[in-house]
């Protein structure tokens, strides 16, 4: 293996065809995008050089840091609700389901595998108020809290929150299960040692579990994190980023920019601003992470 790896040849054979995938379908589109954000323009029209004016448009732009705070604020509750409630789920799997919990597994990681526009349009019923009350109308309905029924999905405060909790309530069977793989790999003597030291219950998973999950768990919330504040579907699907630009996210906001108002290098420039948020938001979990570990 040694003398393979050593071998310049071997590993242009081995590597270099991926690495031309990759450099193709990603690298080059990248540089490509980053290009455009020194331009304005479209294809139609033609693209002409404007220096850095994107970028100042960009830090002058107030629907734009609109769009980031809310991008900010949803992935910081959804990432904490997903992985939250994954780490509850795979506590249970393991130590009240046990072997019971394949069937509980299977139905709660079914959300995962639904169409984003399926799920979306579940709750767009769910919430409904025209032409008929969807359940959590009727329901208050029903218990005689009319003051409370509203159109849910029409307001950009409550819309907001029923994304939130679509998307919670989509991907936490994701991470139960990888979460849950992360607690089997725990040794069982470790668990039975602590036992016997007193520890069960809360502290069994605070002083024991945690510490010995903690880099799936970092994984888990770097893995959500890039992913929510990456979300496009969801809203497009759910509320189309409205009322007006209520639950619209960075995602969207380039979207529009570049493909329906045709200005590519705006557009583009929104696009690395979320890249660049995404790259920072990462490092300053993996650096918080080495910090919490160089204390203990």
């Amino acid at each position: 293996m040694e003398r393979t790896l050593r071998d310049w040849r071997a590993i242009a054979i081995f590597v270099g065809p991926a690495l031309l995938l990759y450099t193709a379908v990603l690298l080059v589109p990248i540089l490509w995008s980053f290009g455009y954000t020194f331009t304005e323009g479209s294809v139609i029209s033609g693209f002409k050089a404007v220096g850095l004016s994107n970028y100042v448009r960009l830090v002058q732009d107030p629907v734009f840091w609109q769009a980031a705070w809310l991008s900010v604020k949803y992935a910081v509750l959804v990432s904490a609700g997903q992985v939250a409630l994954g780490l509850l789920l795979a506590l249970m799997y393991t130590f009240y389901l046990k072997r019971a919990s394949v069937l509980i597994r299977t139905l709660l990681f079914l959300p995962v595998v639904l169409p984003t526009v399926a799920v979306a349009q579940m709750f767009i019923k769910f919430f409904a108020i025209t032409p008929q009350y969807g359940f959590v109308n009727a329901a208050l309905h029903a218990v005689h809290l009319d003051g409370l029924v509203q159109a849910w999905l029409g307001q950009g405060s409550s819309a907001f929150w029923v994304l939130v909790v679509m998307d919670i309530w989509k991907s936490m069977g994701f991470y139960a299960v990888l979460l849950y793989t992360g607690l089997v790999e725990i040794p069982e003597e470790t668990l039975e040692a602590a036992r016997l030291d007193g520890a069960s219950g809360w502290k069994l998973t605070r002083f024991v579990v945690v510490p010995l999950l903690s880099p799936v768990i970092l994984t888990s919330l770097i893995f959500s994190l890039n992913g929510t504040l990456k979300v496009f579907d969801s809203v497009l699907a759910l509320t189309g980023g409205g009322p007006g630009n209520a639950t619209t996210p960075l995602t969207l906001l380039m979207y529009k920019t570049a493909f329906n108002y045709s200005e590519y290098g705006y557009g583009s420039t929104i696009a690395f601003a979320l890249t660049a948020l995404c790259l920072v938001v990462s490092l300053l979990i993996i650096r918080r992470s080495r910090t919490a570990q160089g204390d203990a």
